[in-house]
Protein backbone atom coordinates (compact mmCIF):
# COMPACT_ATOMS: atom_id res chain seq x y z
CA UNK A 1 0.00 0.00 0.00
CA UNK A 2 2.66 2.26 0.85
CA UNK A 3 4.03 1.67 -2.84
CA UNK A 4 1.09 2.95 -4.24
CA UNK A 5 0.67 5.57 -1.89
CA UNK A 6 3.99 6.80 -3.25
CA UNK A 7 3.03 6.16 -7.12
CA UNK A 8 -0.07 7.99 -6.83
CA UNK A 9 1.97 11.23 -4.93
CA UNK A 10 4.34 11.04 -7.65
CA UNK A 11 2.00 10.92 -10.55
CA UNK A 12 0.07 13.75 -9.01
CA UNK A 13 3.25 15.98 -8.41
CA UNK A 14 4.22 15.04 -12.41
CA UNK A 15 1.10 16.49 -12.97
CA UNK A 16 1.39 19.20 -11.78
CA UNK A 17 4.95 20.26 -12.74
CA UNK A 18 3.72 19.32 -16.22
CA UNK A 19 0.68 22.02 -15.78
CA UNK A 20 3.27 24.56 -14.30
CA UNK A 21 5.55 24.47 -17.29
CA UNK A 22 2.91 24.03 -20.00
CA UNK A 23 1.46 27.56 -18.73
CA UNK A 24 4.47 29.38 -17.87
CA UNK A 25 6.46 28.50 -20.42
CA UNK A 26 6.42 30.13 -24.27
CA UNK A 27 6.68 26.96 -26.78
CA UNK A 28 3.11 26.17 -27.55
CA UNK A 29 3.94 27.20 -31.42
CA UNK A 30 6.98 27.51 -32.65
CA UNK A 31 8.98 28.04 -36.02
CA UNK A 32 12.77 28.65 -37.31
CA UNK A 33 12.32 32.02 -35.64
CA UNK A 34 10.55 32.12 -33.43
CA UNK A 35 8.19 30.76 -30.14
CA UNK A 36 5.10 31.67 -29.15
CA UNK A 37 3.23 30.65 -25.99
CA UNK A 38 0.63 32.38 -24.02
CA UNK A 39 1.97 34.95 -22.67
CA UNK A 40 4.70 36.37 -25.05
CA UNK A 41 5.74 36.27 -28.66
CA UNK A 42 9.77 35.94 -29.07
CA UNK A 43 11.46 36.45 -32.52
CA UNK A 44 15.19 35.76 -32.88
CA UNK A 45 15.48 34.83 -29.25
CA UNK A 46 15.54 38.94 -28.58
CA UNK A 47 12.57 40.15 -29.51
CA UNK A 48 10.09 39.87 -26.69
CA UNK A 49 6.18 40.54 -27.33
CA UNK A 50 3.58 40.51 -24.20
CA UNK A 51 0.42 39.09 -26.16
CA UNK A 52 -1.93 42.05 -25.27
CA UNK A 53 -5.26 43.32 -27.07
CA UNK A 54 -3.44 44.07 -30.43
CA UNK A 55 -3.51 39.99 -31.13
CA UNK A 56 -5.98 38.31 -33.42
CA UNK A 57 -8.72 36.48 -31.69
CA UNK A 58 -7.36 38.03 -28.07
CA UNK A 59 -10.54 36.79 -26.06
CA UNK A 60 -9.59 33.27 -26.71
CA UNK A 61 -5.95 33.50 -25.96
CA UNK A 62 -7.51 35.38 -22.17
CA UNK A 63 -9.61 31.95 -22.16
CA UNK A 64 -6.62 29.52 -22.40
CA UNK A 65 -4.43 31.48 -20.07
CA UNK A 66 -7.44 31.60 -17.16
CA UNK A 67 -8.17 27.85 -18.02
CA UNK A 68 -4.58 26.85 -17.64
CA UNK A 69 -3.89 29.18 -14.26
CA UNK A 70 -7.26 27.29 -12.94
CA UNK A 71 -5.87 23.97 -13.84
CA UNK A 72 -2.80 24.31 -12.07
CA UNK A 73 -4.69 26.05 -8.88
CA UNK A 74 -6.68 22.87 -8.78
CA UNK A 75 -3.88 20.65 -9.28
CA UNK A 76 -2.27 21.86 -6.35
CA UNK A 77 -5.21 22.45 -4.72
CA UNK A 78 -5.91 18.75 -5.25
CA UNK A 79 -2.66 17.80 -3.64
CA UNK A 80 -3.17 19.35 -0.51
CA UNK A 81 -6.53 17.93 0.05
CA UNK A 82 -4.99 14.67 -0.59
CA UNK A 83 -2.57 14.76 1.51
CA UNK A 84 -5.18 16.44 4.01
CA UNK A 85 -7.66 13.32 4.14
CA UNK A 86 -4.74 10.87 3.66
CA UNK A 87 -4.97 11.27 7.61
CA UNK A 88 -7.98 12.82 7.97
CA UNK A 89 -10.49 10.02 6.44
CA UNK A 90 -11.66 6.74 8.38
CA UNK A 91 -10.54 3.41 7.01
CA UNK A 92 -12.27 2.57 3.64
CA UNK A 93 -13.61 5.78 2.52
CA UNK A 94 -12.68 7.20 -0.78
CA UNK A 95 -10.89 10.53 -1.57
CA UNK A 96 -14.25 12.09 -3.61
CA UNK A 97 -13.14 15.61 -2.96
CA UNK A 98 -9.80 15.19 -3.96
CA UNK A 99 -11.27 13.05 -7.44
CA UNK A 100 -13.54 16.27 -8.20
CA UNK A 101 -11.28 18.49 -8.32
CA UNK A 102 -8.38 16.83 -9.70
CA UNK A 103 -11.31 16.27 -12.59
CA UNK A 104 -11.77 19.68 -12.25
CA UNK A 105 -8.23 20.47 -13.25
CA UNK A 106 -8.41 17.98 -15.98
CA UNK A 107 -11.26 19.87 -17.94
CA UNK A 108 -9.71 23.20 -17.46
CA UNK A 109 -6.97 22.00 -19.30
CA UNK A 110 -8.56 20.11 -21.94
CA UNK A 111 -10.40 23.24 -22.46
CA UNK A 112 -7.38 25.50 -22.81
CA UNK A 113 -5.89 22.88 -25.39
CA UNK A 114 -9.42 22.34 -27.45
CA UNK A 115 -9.62 25.92 -27.91
CA UNK A 116 -6.03 26.47 -28.49
CA UNK A 117 -5.96 23.73 -31.03
CA UNK A 118 -9.13 25.17 -32.52
CA UNK A 119 -8.53 28.72 -33.36
CA UNK A 120 -4.57 28.34 -34.42
CA UNK A 121 -5.09 29.12 -37.94
CA UNK A 122 -7.02 32.34 -36.50
CA UNK A 123 -4.11 33.18 -33.92
CA UNK A 124 -1.27 32.33 -36.53
CA UNK A 125 -2.49 34.60 -39.40
CA UNK A 126 0.31 35.87 -41.76
CA UNK A 127 -1.12 39.02 -42.23
CA UNK A 128 -1.05 40.20 -38.64
CA UNK A 129 2.98 39.23 -38.58
CA UNK A 130 5.82 40.36 -40.18
CA UNK A 131 7.34 36.93 -40.66
CA UNK A 132 5.87 33.48 -41.79
CA UNK A 133 3.95 31.95 -38.74
CA UNK A 134 1.83 29.59 -40.10
CA UNK A 135 5.38 27.66 -41.15
CA UNK A 136 5.68 26.69 -37.41
CA UNK A 137 4.40 23.83 -35.40
CA UNK A 138 3.19 22.86 -32.02
CA UNK A 139 5.71 22.98 -29.38
CA UNK A 140 6.74 21.11 -26.21
CA UNK A 141 4.35 23.00 -24.11
CA UNK A 142 1.43 22.30 -26.19
CA UNK A 143 1.74 18.63 -26.14
CA UNK A 144 3.25 19.04 -22.46
CA UNK A 145 -0.77 20.15 -21.45
CA UNK A 146 -1.84 17.44 -23.49
CA UNK A 147 0.16 15.33 -21.55
CA UNK A 148 -0.73 16.53 -18.56
CA UNK A 149 -4.70 16.39 -19.52
CA UNK A 150 -4.03 12.73 -19.07
CA UNK A 151 -2.20 12.37 -16.20
CA UNK A 152 -5.22 14.72 -14.53
CA UNK A 153 -7.57 12.36 -15.38
CA UNK A 154 -6.01 9.31 -14.61
CA UNK A 155 -5.14 10.29 -11.29
CA UNK A 156 -8.68 11.57 -11.13
CA UNK A 157 -9.99 8.11 -11.44
CA UNK A 158 -7.09 6.68 -9.43
CA UNK A 159 -8.57 8.70 -5.93
CA UNK A 160 -11.99 7.90 -7.07
CA UNK A 161 -11.28 4.22 -7.36
CA UNK A 162 -8.44 4.54 -4.10
CA UNK A 163 -10.13 3.48 -0.58
CA UNK A 164 -8.17 4.31 2.23
CA UNK A 165 -6.90 0.60 3.57
CA UNK A 166 -4.07 -0.45 6.68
Amino acid sequence: MLILLAFIILFHITSAAFLFIATIDNAWWVGSDFRMGLWFLYTNETNCTVIDEQFPDYPAIQAMQATMILATIFCCVAFFIFILQLFRLKQGERFILTCVIQLMSCMCVMTAVSIYTDRQEILHRDDFYNFNVSSGQFGYSFILAWIAFAFTLISGLMYLILRKRK
